[in-house]
């Protein structure tokens, strides 16, 4: 099974950096079912566990859950979890080829975003129903989000998005770079997500392993700092 790589956000500073400042270099992800698409994940903090996410094989509607063991220090399948999650009333153009979630703490809500298919620009926003352990579209959430002032080179394949308690975020990777991505913050006046809104636009990986698998990245925020990370190979 793949780990994950975890770098942390070095203040005052446009950079993200390996290993930095106490973080777990890298983590086991332990006891998945065969069937996990690794290509296909997440991440999320919701204050009290830090959770990750995989799509349930080709499925479009199904996902598994894990969670951090500290004890282990390992994110283990079901740990304090949900192991089986679904997706519902997604519009038929919703692109489950990625996804991304966030813990909403200014509403107790877990979010889950996919992109419209053919426009990465334009995101549908989930809600998690405790009622159903559903992920529900516009479930106490507003249905469908635009995403603005992104650079032409802008690679929405490789994306993720956080809460930090003040401002949604969402962070995408330049078309072609291996260290480079860019930073998106939610303004509330216009309902999208804006470039460089209320966050540094342009960011940069340090220290990145050579066994890291760039494909893809996940992001959340956790005990006051930003982390990005990378699955290994």
């Amino acid at each position: 099974m793949p780990s994950v790589n975890q770098f942390a956000y070095v203040p005052n500073t446009s950079t993200y950096k390996f290993a930095y400042g106490g973080s777990i270099p890298n983590m086991a992800i332990a006891n998945m079912p065969n069937d996990t698409n690794w290509a296909r994940w997440t991440m999320l903090n919701d204050g009290e566990y830090y959770r990750m996410y995989f799509f349930k094989g080709s499925s479009a509607n199904t996902l598994y859950q894990a969670a951090f063991n500290p004890a282990t220090s390992k994110y283990e399948f079901g740990f304090h979890s949900i192991p089986e999650l679904k997706i519902t009333g997604a519009p038929p153009d919703a692109d489950a080829s990625s996804v991304s979630m966030l813990y909403d703490g200014s509403t107790s809500t877990y979010r889950l975003y996919l992109r419209r298919l053919g426009a990465p620009t334009v995101l549908y926003q989930f809600g998690f129903n405790r009622s159903t352990n559903h992920y529900e579209y516009g479930y106490n959430s507003i249905p469908t989000l635009n995403v603005t002032g992104a650079p032409g080179d802008t690679d929405f394949h490789r994306w993720s998005m956080l809460f930090d308690g003040s401002t949604y975020r969402l962070y995408a990777f330049k078309v072609g770079s291996v260290d480079t991505f860019y930073q998106f913050g939610y303004n509330p006046q216009t309902q999208a997500y804006q470039y460089g809104h209320d966050s540094i636009p342009i960011l940069t990986l340090v220290g990145t392993p050579a066994n890291s698998n760039l494909t893809s990245m996940s992001m959340l925020f956790g005990q006051g700092d930003y982390r990005f990370y990378f699955q290994t190979l």
